[in-house]
């Protein structure tokens, strides 16, 4: 892939914000500091209370490119974000959403465009990303800067790539973001991870081997407040149950389907063997009426019945492990006494 653009498309990055004020003049300042120039920026209010809609103002009152909408009455988040999508020029070629307690580096725009440019079969673009102090997005071929979209979604059903991140993380094609109706889909659990999929099946895959956003950790959100419930097996039977039939043939796809009900299961029947946490079923319940199905309960409990064998039989071993998580659980006790 060549450095240097043969054309200057016009680039719409947008950011939908709520209460954050800690964090949105670093990201703004990551957008207007991008080495490609030609964009807009659309800022879309969801009804802030803790001054962040001023810090937006600020910006837009001083830098031509910087629009601010105001939503008029408070929205769910995906609704926001669809409601902010519809606000991109009809001109923009490429869209970008900057999450708001996340930026982008410098080159993120020039590079993300440049890649696009490879193809116009090409509906998406991503690039590792920075989690906190992790890098993500391994697995995407090395000697690759496009794969076929089919490929892509083999690839990352199969366990071999995570190169979709967050919203921040990746570029779509415009015409794909103003092809009418909502964006997301707003009854999906990850509504962002499966538009990348929806794309994938009509669409090819850009990817630029660069560390191109970073993506705040620690902050309040809705996928953070999820963490306590282990929701990386569940997104995965998800995909795998919606996208495996998609992608691969009959044969492979049941296969993929009965790995990734396995794994599910049992780490479901771990936790029920551990905990009570009514929440923490609450949460995968909803999750399955996605698809939609229900907790299988037989399958569960033949899967708990046979965790329960297998403690029996190495008791020695369950001890050691119980004994560790207990001195862990004290000694993480002790640090927060100390505080």
């Amino acid at each position: 892939m060549s450095g240097k653009l043969v054309s200057q498309p016009l680039v719409s990055v947008v950011t939908p914000f709520h209460n954050t004020a800690q964090y949105l003049p670093e990201c703004i300042e990551s957008v207007l500091g991008q080495t490609y120039s030609l964009f807009e920026y659309i800022l879309v209010d969801n009804c802030s209370t803790d001054g962040a809609g001023a810090i937006a103002e600020s910006y837009a009152s001083r830098d031509p490119r910087v629009r601010l909408i105001r939503q008029p009455a408070l929205l769910p988040q995906v609704q926001n974000y669809n409601s902010a999508l519809t606000h991109i020029s009809d001109t923009s070629l490429y869209c970008k959403i900057v999450q708001a307690d996340d930026y982008i580096f410098p080159e993120c725009l020039r590079l993300m465009v440049q890649a696009f440019e490879q193809s116009e079969r090409i509906g998406l673009v991503s690039a590792y990303d920075l989690k906190g102090d992790v890098v993500r997005g391994s697995g995407f071929p090395r000697s690759s800067t496009m794969l076929p979209g089919r490929e892509t979604a083999r690839l990352y059903l199969r366990g071999g790539v995570w190169a979709f991140g967050s919203p921040t993380t990746v570029m779509y094609r415009s015409s794909l973001v103003r092809n009418g109706g909502p964006f997301y889909d707003e009854s999906l659990l990850h509504e962002d991870t499966e538009k990348c999929f929806q794309i994938l099946e009509r669409w090819d895959f850009g990817f630029v081997h660069q560390v191109l956003s970073f993506l705040r950790t620690g902050n309040e959100s809705i996928s953070s407040g999820a963490r306590a419930f282990q929701p990386g097996l569940l997104d995965w039977y998800i995909l795998v149950r919606r996208y495996a039939k998609v992608f691969f043939s009959p044969v492979e796809a049941a296969a993929l389907e009965e790995a990734a009900r396995r794994s599910y299961y049992g780490m479901l029947a771990h936790r029920a063997i551990r905990s009570r946490d009514a929440a923490f079923w609450r949460y995968h319940t909803e999750g399955l009426k996605t698809l939609p199905e229900t907790l299988d309960r037989r399958y569960l409990a033949l899967k708990i019945c046979k965790d329960l064998l297998h403690m029996a039989a190495n008791p020695g071993r369950i001890i050691r492990g119980l004994w560790r998580r207990s001195s862990l659980e004290q000694a993480g006790d002790r640090c927060t006494a100390g505080h």
